[in-house]
């Protein structure tokens, strides 16, 4: 019976996994260095600085989102090339398969959505992204931990002045942020590029713009 049960389980989370691959086959996607070029690109799924300890994607994935998404990065970047410092996107579109991968791994942490529940990760639609910034050499510049909320709240005025560089760019660019990821951003009228009962579903898990999951 155990063993019926655990087939049983893995079925049901392998058909959800394809329904929502399926559901998602036509989203329009770009290279978002393709928009612009100097954004860089550090995907951590693609290592092992990740949760599961272990790379999710492929060598040589690439950081793609809907051209909406890259359109906005781009304006932000613009934004902040004026203060000699970039964007570096950690995360963007990520499939599906790699979500339940991560939902698998994370022991339903309170950080990682459910594939199965609402409209799942933003991410897997093509409308949020992970970012942080960068200066003009490329080089990284102190920011919160990854335990760090929305408001940071450390002593430390580097990071306070670089975050909120991000936060203030990212919003007049077009997008929201999680009061819970210092680093995640969603488009603001994500909820028309989902299917209605899927978007609906979704601002009720995530509820408020400042909420929500990786």
């Amino acid at each position: 019976m155990r063993c019926f049960n655990v087939r049983l389980i893995t079925f049901a989370v392998m058909t959800a996994a394809i329904k929502s691959a399926a559901a998602q086959a036509a989203i329009p996607l770009v290279d978002i260095k393709s928009v612009d070029p100097t954004i860089l690109v550090e995907l951590r799924y693609a290592g092992r600085h990740n949760l599961t300890g272990h790379p999710l994607y492929p060598p040589g994935t690439l950081a793609l989102s809907r051209p909406e998404v890259a359109s906005c990065l781009a304006v932000a970047q613009a934004f902040l090339r004026r203060y000699q410092y970039r964007l570096k996107i950690w995360d963007a579109y990520r499939p599906s398969s790699v979500q339940v991968k991560l939902w698998q791994a994370s022991h339903n942490n309170d950080y990682v959505a459910d594939p199965e529940t609402g409209a799942g990760s933003l991410h897997s639609w093509g409308v949020a992204v992970d970012a942080t910034l960068i200066d003009t050499w490329n080089r990284p510049v102190s920011m919160p931990t990854p335990a760090a909320m929305w408001h940071y709240v450390g002593a430390d005025p580097a990071i306070r002045s670089h975050l909120h560089l991000l936060q203030r760019t990212m919003r007049d660019a077009g997008f929201y942020g999680l009061r819970t990821e210092w680093w995640h951003f969603t488009i603001a009228d994500w909820q028309k590029y989902l299917p209605p009962e899927r978007a609906k579903r979704a601002a009720q898990v995530f509820g408020t713009h400042w909420q929500g999951k990786l």
